[in-house]
């Protein structure tokens, strides 16, 4: 695709990253084809090749920043475009930067404004969503229906291991997740001890950064990028730990883009990318020990049992992760259903389900129909958005695979 970038942005390092991506497009159409949003809704700007078109004709000035802005808000980022482009485009990529400049040289009502930076604030903060969260929980009898929903009912923590292996790896707590789902961590670490690994949390890690830079704060999302590595170095940089695990998948695949992301900043390019390749899922992570897991399950015996596998967008396609939790499940024990058009979105998509709520509540439908039609005893996922957004749709138990795999290994299969 021929470029021709307006002055505002030509020779700038927005302009040459934006015009590398836009130049690597064919205009195909393929990414259309696994395009949730335009399986809904059927207009080409609200598909993959015509948002590129947009944001084309953005950055060369033809189009007012406002005519863009509702369709790069309506796409979920999930990157299923980029596991079907034949071309290899980096999608993402393109769409973060159009996003920025949409944001610069566009507006929103106050209203909009004031939404977004409620959730920016309130959600990239533990302390506050825990306050919010609770108080929310008390209130839950008197919210309307479709807010009740998404107040989740508080979750136990169970036991955290001592750390004691000479096998060490860090783990991050997230902003959410702790108080929505606080036994995700203390699963992963119970497993793991199991196999001489330690997992150690870092009390001054906080948010991963893709909240506020997915929400188009992205000076915002850099900072809490920097002040998470900031936490994180005196471990790394002393060789305490051999990996960084993440047990949500959203967090992970903007973790692993930390030297991608950072890579313009001087003081940060070389800790960002050294912390990106030491971040593994922890799908992966258990993969490299499988021989142990499934040891473990064959001298305890196995019971099958029937549950359905979500793979979220950012693990299949942000971070090109497949196949890993699905063969820890079966080795388990569980008896995995299958699961018609697995590649699409539930509609999570981090703050999409707050900010677009009826798309959202299409795909998770859409998403639960398909999950459900083999009728399991329970759903598995990889990503805490996913999780608590199922679960607003369905009494059947949504649980982090994790969970599921430590359940198994206590109740002896």
């Amino acid at each position: 695709m021929q470029t021709g970038l307006a002055d505002f942005i030509r020779n700038t390092p927005e302009g040459d990253a934006a015009d590398k991506v836009l130049r690597k497009c064919v205009h195909c159409g393929f990414c259309n084809a696994t395009c949730p949003t335009y399986q809904i809704l059927g207009d080409e700007l609200d598909g993959p090749r015509g948002r590129i078109y947009l944001m084309k004709q953005l950055l060369e000035g033809e189009v007012p920043a406002n005519t863009v802005l509702p369709h790069l808000d309506r796409c979920l980022t999930c990157r299923n475009c980029e596991s079907t482009c034949p071309s290899g485009v980096r999608y993402h990529e393109l769409v973060d930067i159009g996003r920025a400049v949409a944001e610069r040289r566009g507006s929103r009502p106050l209203a909009e404004r004031a939404k977004r930076w409620v959730m920016r604030e309130a959600l990239a903060r533990p302390g506050v969503f825990n306050t919010a969260l609770a108080l929310g929980r008390l209130a839950r009898p008197l919210l309307p229906a479709a807010l009740a929903a998404k107040v989740a009912p508080a979750r136990p923590a169970g036991h955290w291991p001592p750390v004691r292996h000479a096998r060490r790896m860090l783990v991050l707590a997230g902003c959410v997740q702790p108080a929505l789902m606080p036994d995700v961590n203390a699963a992963a670490a119970r497993v793991l001890d199991l196999l001489g690994i330690s997992l150690v949390e870092i009390a001054r890690a906080g948010c991963c950064g893709a909240l506020r830079f997915h929400m188009n704060d992205q000076d915002g999302g850099r900072n809490d990028m920097r002040a998470l590595i900031d936490a994180w170095w005196p471990a790394i940089e002393r060789g305490d730990v051999e990996a960084i695990v993440m047990t949500a998948s959203g967090c992970g695949s903007t973790v692993r883009e930390y030297g991608h992301l950072l890579a313009d900043d001087p003081a940060y390019a070389e800790r960002a990318a050294r912390v990106s390749a030491m971040t593994k899922d922890l799908s992966e992570i258990l993969a490299a020990e499988r021989v142990q897991i499934e040891g473990l399950f064959a001298a305890q015996g196995t019971t099958r049992r029937p549950l359905a596998y979500h793979p979220p967008c950012s693990l299949q396609h942000g971070q090109q992760v497949r196949g890993h939790a699905e063969a820890l499940l079966r080795a388990a024990g569980y008896d995995l259903q299958p699961v018609s058009d697995s590649h699409l979105c539930c509609g999570s998509a981090g703050s999409y389900s707050l900010l677009q709520p009826e798309l959202a509540a299409t795909l998770r439908d859409s998403k639960l129909r398909a999950l459900q039609a083999g009728e399991p005893g329970g759903i598995a996922s990889a990503n805490v958005g996913c999780i608590a957004h199922l679960q607003t749709g369905t009494g059947t138990p949504v649980r982090h695979w994790i969970e599921w795999l430590d359940e198994a290994l206590r109740s002896g299969g």
